[in-house]
């Protein structure tokens, strides 16, 4: 989501290992990673298209901050330094985001201060400001494709505009709480996502350009623990009660992901076994004795949850450095990596975070506009937890409720500037989820589906990826084109509307299903498999599964019994407004064989019994009532003309049918009962 001296040994203290080696092999898989934006190139909120092509023209290599902070103020002071690539053309100027009051802001009001940009030892001549756009004019030109380190000093006080995902892009607060009660307590934390890093530290707010590695360098006042990406390379004491929390992480990371939170925590540790990968630390940064052991058994199970994720996608990715929690009162969590910020240890929403370092953190979205690749499959990571322990259909149903109370909405988000679309509760997380759930059951087979999400966390690994990409490996995957149905469910809005009728015919099975679309729909039609559960009379069941590829579709089956009621997609698979599967003795489809006798029933409506005439049975015969969905709510011997007993039957519409020897339907009628 920096070429002085000191830049060089704070780079080779805490830059990934050869980050300071010339290696062209590996500058240009960077930059294939990164690749620019022509041609669709689009201002990032905030700042003009002009400074986000002053922004491309360098690639972001590494990003270190060294701040002082508290876990009770806003304040900030301290450096950001910045290692980048320079691309094809020689660089004059650095460009870069950061918060500044608006011009029209009250004195005093919240801002950040520049206090001086220093490149390659050298200070920088001048700071242009426009809003959060900043560009430091350099000394002396960067030669074409040469690393440039620039060190930005600033201090000032972060905005509290609430302008982010959730809050704040840096916030502090005086309590927590717990099980409805707020305990004092001060905490200060980061949450970034999706424009808001400008907001506490100097940055590129640029979803395709990770950072290839960082570091965060803090200092802050006993007993403050600070909480933050990657490993705890060194805790230095510091004079009047003062301690520097340094970590660094060596993975690519996303702006937004990098963060910090700073409070008095008690902490917890614990191991998690990966496949085919060594112990890795599992770290939880809490706020009081109190709150650990409340929490005990969430953080007892979090080390398995690890595993199996990892046995689904792919072994967890940072398993060389941790997996942490870090509390804070966000009201929700937020998936930085390798130290999630929650504001519980909820099961759904720690599922939900954890799985995020698959989708989100290790793989990240390439626009916004793609934002389901993070927060669809971090939803349907609740889902895959909840397989394994908990209620599934439960989570899907009140998923598939969600997703449909916007009909008119896509997966895809239209608006990228847009914060409260673009994590649209609806649309890009429970409408997000219902897509990947589809997309497993066009796999037919859980081992097709997750080998393929593996090949996606493999193929694009520490880089960014769009709704293109995905598709194109699940393509791969299954060996078929899959444009139909990205088109439908990511591009496309609105549902599909599913019934059926039904008859039998001997050992025939005539089925005629019905799709209509929601009103304002596009497409007007969505092709979709479809499944069918068959009761027999038995109580036996049999599940089909059927191709919808037109809006009026026949069907006809061999059965090997009496088919008594028929559920339309029984496992809830689909997302769309499924009705019921109605018995229908008129209903014949042209390769079934002549319709079945029609029998005279009398008098209708009936009381107490009914007279079956218009069928002279050949051996035992049996009749069965069925009430309008095709239910079988009576069975009995029949011998003709009649009479068949009706009371007890609840007043309505009814479908008499006459069974022969073999099962074979050989009459049926309508009446009504009174």
């Amino acid at each position: 989501m920096l070429k002085n001296l000191l830049a060089w040994v704070l780079l080779a203290a805490w830059g990934p290992a050869g980050a300071l080696a010339q290696a062209p092999a590996a500058a240009t898989t960077c930059l294939q990673a990164h690749p620019g934006a022509a041609g669709r190139l689009a201002a990032t909120p905030g700042v003009s298209v002009r400074h986000r092509q002053l922004m491309d023209r360098y690639d972001l290599k590494w990003v270190k901050l060294d701040l002082a902070l508290e876990n009770n103020s806003r304040a900030l002071a301290g450096s950001a330094l910045l290692l980048v690539r320079v691309g094809a053309q020689p660089l004059d100027s650095l460009a870069f985001e950061l918060y500044q009051a608006p011009a029209e802001a009250p004195a005093g009001a919240p801002t950040l201060l520049i206090d001086s940009v220093v490149a390659d030892g050298r200070r920088a001549p001048g700071v242009r400001r426009q809003g959060q756009a900043a560009t430091a004019a350099l000394a002396q030109p960067a030669p074409a494709g040469a690393l440039l380190a620039a060190r930005i000093y600033y201090h000032g006080t972060a905005p509290n505009d609430g302008g982010g995902a959730v809050g704040n892009g840096f916030n502090t607060a005086t309590s927590y709480r717990r099980d409805g009660v707020d305990y004092p307590y001060n905490v200060t934390w980061s949450l970034s996502e999706p424009f808001l890093a400008h907001q506490w530290f100097p940055c590129k707010q640029v979803l395709t350009d990770k950072a290839d590695s960082s570091a965060v360098s803090i200092t802050t006042t006993l007993p403050n623990k600070v909480a933050s990406n990657g490993l705890l390379r060194r805790t230095v004491p510091l004079p009047g009660k003062r301690v520097r929390y340094e970590w660094s992480s060596r993975h690519p990371i996303a702006y937004y992901l990098i963060s910090v939170a700073v409070a008095p925590y008690v902490e917890y540790t614990a191991a998690a076994s990966l496949p085919g990968a060594p112990a890795m630390p599992v770290v939880a940064y809490l706020y009081d004795q109190a709150t650990l052991d409340y929490n005990k058994l969430a953080l007892s199970s979090l080390p398995h949850t690890i595993a199996y994720f990892s046995g689904l996608v792919g072994t967890y990715h940072f398993a060389d450095e941790k997996y942490g929690v870090a509390l804070a009162p966000i009201g929700g969590g937020m998936e930085h990596q390798t130290i999630t910020t929650q504001s519980d240890l909820g099961t759904d929403l720690t599922a939900h975070e954890l799985f995020h370092q698959w989708f989100g953190d290790n793989v990240t979205c390439a626009s916004w506009e793609d934002i389901w690749l993070n927060e669809g499959f971090a939803s349907y990571g609740e889902y895959l937890n909840l397989q394994q322990s908990g209620n599934p259909r439960s989570w899907l149903t009140q998923a598939h409720s969600y997703a449909l109370q916007d009909p008119l909405g896509t997966v895809r988000v239209p608006d990228t500037t847009n914060v409260s679309r673009i994590f649209s509760y609806n649309l890009s997380y429970r409408k997000g989820a219902s897509v990947v759930h589809m997309l497993r059951y066009l796999c037919h087979d859980d081992t097709r589906f997750f080998r393929a999400l593996r090949t996606y966390q493999q193929q694009f690994s520490g880089r960014t990826a769009r709704t293109l990409d995905l598709q194109r490996v699940f393509e791969a995957e299954l060996g078929q084109s899959l444009t139909y149905f990205f088109d439908q469910w990511y591009r496309g809005n609105g549902y599909p509307v599913l019934s059926a009728r039904w008859n039998q015919t001997g050992s025939t099975l005539a089925l005629q299903v019905e799709e209509t679309a929601t009103t304002g729909a596009s497409p007007g039609f969505f092709r979709t498999e479809v499944d069918y559960q068959l009761t027999f009379q038995d109580g036996s069941t049999q599940l089909v599964r059927l191709n919808q590829t037109q809006a009026r579709q026949g069907f006809s089956l061999p059965v090997a019994g009496t088919v008594t009621a028929i559920a339309i997609d029984p496992d809830a698979w689909l997302l769309g407004y499924i009705g019921t599967a109605q018995y229908d003795a008129g209903l014949v489809l042209a390769t079934q064989p002549a319709r079945p006798a029609a029998l005279a029933l009398f008098p209708s409506p009936a009381h107490d019994y009914l007279i079956v005439s218009g069928l002279a049975p050949a051996g035992a015969v049996r009749a069965e009532v069925l009430d309008a969905t095709g239910r079988v709510v009576r069975r009995q011997p029949l011998g003709a003309p009649g009479p068949l007993p009706t009371t007890g039957l609840a007043p309505g519409l009814y479908w008499l049918r006459l069974l022969g020897p073999a099962g074979e339907v050989l009459g049926q009628g309508r009446f009504a009962k009174e």
